[in-house]
């Protein structure tokens, strides 16, 4: 670990075991925000901004890096004085959730990962995925933040999406809008599924309590979360009907419970 990493923003609420919530791409601490209420009665949240996002939006390439960020997860949960958090992560954010529980065990005492994949085990396809992804980072640079999501909304990853209500799709919109251009791309480049190592064959390294939860709509994550599950001793998978990629928006009140049932087992 770096110990001269900085720790990453954050929103703090609550008291209790420590639970660590980490956005996916083009999110924030914020996203989380109605998920962490429900549990603050009982529990510590913290919700960070990761590299590229929120007041996350760092100049030095190195920091978007995947062992930067556990180290800047690390340093984190030091700042706060939190010695072990159970990790919800949802997709980016979950990838991240698996490297954290990788590189420093000892800080994470349960998993919940959320449409989330260990990585792309097939070089040629992992190689595919790195430079869609920077022609990805330079279209945000070339374009702007707008046009990017305007074109990422179009993706079928997100189709599900589309049957949300008005003002959640809007809300929704506004804060992949508030992000920075420089950050998302500066994020794809270093931090996307094809610059990232993929940890599909250590996850049997894993010996915490882990629940994988996935939209029963979208298939593919739902093949890679039963994969990824068996692969963890006591793993679990929740398939959620009616909801797409993004569970815990699409159907809050099935993510919800699923979380804090998860949640009350596993920190005893």
């Amino acid at each position: 670990m770096t110990a001269a990493a900085p720790p990453l923003p954050r929103v703090r609420g609550g008291d209790g075991p420590a639970v660590l919530f980490l956005h996916g791409f083009m999110g924030s601490a914020a996203s989380w925000a109605p998920h962490a209420r429900r549990l603050q009665h009982h529990y510590t949240t913290l919700a960070v901004d990761l590299p590229g996002h929120g007041g996350a939006v760092l100049n030095d390439e190195a920091a978007y890096t995947m062992p930067a960020c556990v180290d800047a997860l690390v340093a984190t949960l030091d700042a706060e004085h939190v010695e072990q958090a159970c990790v919800v992560g949802y997709s980016m954010g979950g990838r991240v959730a698996l490297h954290l529980a990788l590189a420093a065990p000892d800080r994470v005492s349960a998993l919940v990962l959320e449409s989330a994949s260990p990585g792309l085990p097939d070089a040629a396809e992992r190689e595919a995925r790195r430079r869609a992804d920077a022609r990805r980072a330079a279209q945000l640079e070339r374009g702007g933040v707008e046009a990017f999501v305007d074109e990422w909304e179009r993706l079928s990853l997100f189709a599900s999406q589309l049957t949300l209500p008005d003002d959640v799709r809007a809300g929704l919109r506004r804060s992949r809008l508030a992000n920075d251009a420089g950050g998302l791309a500066r994020s794809l480049r270093g931090m996307g599924a094809g610059a990232m190592e993929p940890v599909v064959d250590r996850l049997s390294e894993i010996a915490v309590p882990a629940l994988f939860i996935v939209g029963a709509l979208d298939a593919r994550y739902v093949e890679i979360g039963e994969r990824a599950a068996d692969a963890i001793r006591g793993a679990r998978v929740e398939i959620v009907e009616g909801a797409g990629h993004t569970v815990h928006l699409e159907a809050p009140a099935a993510f919800d419970g699923l979380l804090e049932e998860f949640v009350v087992l596993a920190t005893g």
